[in-house]
């Protein structure tokens, strides 16, 4: 997991989108939408409390139980280290029972963000397990931050962001406003608000812009939600028989009549509808249930 070296600019805006909502669907495929509701709720700050005055190794070995715990992983003992290297933390995927996590000597002296960095290599453990990860190395970093977050133990990456005039300091692959919006959208579908948890106002920020983000995935057409604009243009395609840039749906013409296929707002699956007004439909993998004018 990178971290971000002290007075260098922080990457800000949604860049990676693409693969943070196939993260999102990559969770829900391999997890079932039963299988994600059994990480609700959040891992609670507590659980990732790390007072100066506490013992570094058995500080560390607590918190790492609290994240193996959270990600209901059997059996999975996890071994914390610290060492002198260029990334926050690093972890050796073997076969178990054991895994050990190397993680950054400077969080000998930082270690109000162990959990965060732990939230990161444990996942991996998760994944790992699951089978689940992308091709190359960034794609499957960008997924096991968005799993992190998404799962509820990730919002402790976003809490470690801190940017003042002269230093900052982020962890992970995915922006802040990024982790805001994976965030919100397990919030949306939890019920929960993250935003009390947060000590860093930066986090905060972060987290009210991705959440906007995360909103406007639930207020497209063909969802009802969409507004007077989107509704016009949809109007417009649907005579055309043409889709949108951007992905926010496509229409095709077959001998049952013409079907729109747009995105689940909360997996990002791809459904597939007959175009008929006033309809509610539930997503195939999620099984959200989405109010639609097509």
């Amino acid at each position: 997991m990178p971290d971000s070296p002290r007075r260098s600019p922080v990457e800000h805006g949604f860049p990676h989108l693409d693969t943070v909502r196939s993260a999102i669907t990559a969770l829900y495929r391999r997890l079932s939408a039963d299988g994600v509701q059994r990480f609700a709720p959040s891992l609670a700050p507590a659980d990732a409390a790390f007072a100066d005055a506490d013992d570094l190794h058995l500080g560390a070995q607590r918190v790492a139980r609290a994240m193996v715990h959270h990600y209901r992983l059997p059996d999975a003992r996890v071994i914390v280290a610290f060492r002198s290297m260029e990334h926050a933390g690093s972890v050796e995927l073997a076969s178990g029972p054991e895994y050990f996590v190397e993680l950054n000597d400077r969080f000998r002296t930082h270690r109000r963000d162990i959990g965060a960095a732990l939230s990161h290599e444990v996942a991996h453990v998760l994944l790992h397990r699951l089978g689940l990860e992308f091709p190359g190395t960034r794609d499957n970093e960008i997924l096991t931050d968005t799993a992190a977050a998404y799962l509820g133990a990730g919002w402790l990456l976003l809490d470690a962001f801190r940017e003042d005039a002269t230093s900052s300091q982020k962890l992970g692959y995915l922006t802040p406003e990024e982790f805001g919006y994976v965030l919100a959208k397990r919030a949306l579908v939890f019920g929960e608000d993250p935003s009390p948890w947060f000590t860093s106002p930066q986090a905060y920020t972060a987290y009210t812009e991705g959440r906007a983000r995360a909103l406007r995935d639930a207020a497209r057409a063909p969802l009802t939600a969409a507004g007077w604009a989107g509704r016009r243009r949809y109007a417009r395609d649907r005579r055309s028989v043409s889709g949108v840039p951007g992905g926010a749906y496509t229409f095709e013409a077959g001998g049952d009549g013409l079907r729109v296929a747009f995105p689940c707002p909360v997996c990002h699956q791809w459904n597939r509808v007959p175009v008929r007004g006033r309809v509610r439909v539930r997503c195939a993998l999620c099984r959200a249930v989405l109010d639609c004018t097509t």
